[in-house]
């Protein structure tokens, strides 16, 4: 840590996996014997009453993300928590997903209101519930080490004796307080310059979007003379431009039914084709970050899904339905899964063609044709009806360029904030790691006089 904290003066061998030093005076201590841990449990989802105009707060493990928890999504009756293995946990406890999607698994949260959890989350209740704030923070800073007692990022779950065995850093009382006092104060101010970056990300990602929403309905000449385009949501037009649909303009391809494929089919890297998804369309078009491979019999089985440079590929069927990219180079084979449709021989510019699919209003469009009933999706053939500007072929490809050269300024500019943003998370985490260890002595802190912050859960 920077020069802005002093250490302690004398140290020793912590006896404690997680850290090697930590002040002389502080002692060991394992959550076995401080803690009351215990699994929730979920009601009968075939009794329907216990579900409707419930008063007792139920959490699921996505909960967790809430840091604190001060609202739950969704509420039990009395009769379903007597009925149940549900257990009830007090207001300051912590709870932590033992299991969940993504990164859920591991993280901690602390409860500002009394609840109830699924099984799927443990209840963590220190003996001195006033020690709930520094267990907190030390579990919170040791995520990824808690993660990897279960497998790290695979699907392996934690159980109740993997958190019992957790030992921590154990300060005296009044310095514990100190220390989640400190971290609650210092990481307010990095999490609100977080915010303020994500908010300036969202700005740049707006414009970026307004200028392409310009650039393919209204062209890059302003002193263009205008015509009605005949299309009430999209306005006028230049006048020497054409209106026309998607499948007019496009060839369009999606993977038929009775070709489909099982998890049988997916092969490891060499052995197949790469199989496009929804998780190949980033905000910023194209990405081969995650791969799937498909054998080469189901590749050769669908020719006309095989991709070429400067094919177009739209979501049809996802949470994420909608999302379109110009897949400009192929340097592996390459189909696409069912969720996908494929937009190939393009009578003009693909790159012009791929933007006007994004801009708002047809993205409004898209989604008043959803025809899903749980999973968002649209047919290809209302794809193939929406409309389309279409300018002279060498005006698609200069305002293609134009496109391109800005959004290169407005990523440059995205990659600066993501970057800050990345430090300032690192920074949030060594900070609690060198409090919550000792690293760094804050006995004398105190809050300064300038500062209302108190994200304190109160009793």
């Amino acid at each position: 840590m920077d020069g802005r904290y002093k250490s302690h003066l004398e140290y020793k061998a912590s006896g404690i996996e997680w850290v090697d030093l930590i002040p002389s005076h502080w002692k060991k201590a394992n959550l076995r014997w401080t803690s009351n841990i215990y699994s929730g449990g979920t009601p009968s989802k075939t009794v329907e009453e216990y579900w409707e105009n419930g008063t007792v707060p139920w959490l699921n493990s996505g909960e967790v993300n809430q840091g604190i928890i001060t609202h739950a999504s969704t509420y039990i009756t009395e009769d379903a928590y007597r009925n149940s293995s549900a257990k009830w946990i007090p207001k300051k406890a912590l709870v932590m997903a033992l299991a969940g999607q993504g990164k859920t698994k591991g993280m901690v949260a602390q409860l500002a209101i009394g609840a109830t959890c699924n099984q799927s989350m443990a209840a963590i209740i220190p003996n001195n519930i006033s020690d709930s704030k520094y267990l907190f923070w030390w579990l919170t800073s040791n995520y990824q080490n808690i993660r990897n007692m279960a497998g790290g990022d695979l699907r392996d779950g934690l159980n109740l004796e993997l958190l019992g065995s957790i030992s921590y850093p154990d300060p005296p009382e009044n310095e514990k307080k100190v220390i989640s006092n400190f971290l609650e104060h210092e990481t307010a101010k990095i999490d609100a310059l977080i915010e303020k970056q994500k908010q300036l990300i969202q700005l740049l990602k707006e414009k970026r979007q307004a200028v392409i929403n310009h650039a393919v309905t209204k062209g890059l000449n302003p002193k263009a003379k205008m015509r009605n385009s005949g299309i009430e949501w999209l306005g006028n037009i230049p006048e020497h431009w054409d209106v026309s649909k998607v499948k007019r303009v496009v060839e369009m391809a999606g993977r038929i039914g009775y070709r489909g494929y099982t998890v049988d089919d997916i092969v490891d890297e060499g052995d197949g084709a790469i199989v496009l998804s929804p998780s190949n369309i980033n905000d910023r078009g194209f990405s081969l970050e995650k791969k799937v491979f498909l054998s080469w019999d189901k590749y050769f089985e669908s020719p006309e899904i095989m991709l070429e440079p400067g094919d177009i590929i739209l979501v049809k069927t996802s949470w994420s339905f909608g999302k379109v990219a110009v897949v400009s180079e192929i340097h592996s084979p390459m189909t696409i899964n069912p969720q996908m449709v494929l937009l190939k021989k393009h009578k003009f510019d693909s790159r012009y063609i791929s933007h006007f699919l994004t801009i708002d209003a047809l993205q409004a469009r898209i989604f008043m044709i959803n025809t899903g009933s749980y999973m968002p999706t649209m047919t290809q053939e209302n794809i193939g009806e929406l409309p389309i500007f279409v300018p002279p072929k060498s005006e698609a490809i200069e305002i293609a360029n134009f496109i391109q050269e800005r959004c290169i300024k407005f990523n440059a500019l995205l990659d600066m904030q993501d970057s800050f943003i990345e430090l300032l998370q690192e920074r949030r985490i060594a900070l609690i790691s060198a409090a919550v260890t000792g690293k760094i002595d804050v006995r004398d802190w105190g809050v300064p006089q300038a500062s209302s912050t108190n994200k304190e859960v109160t009793a």
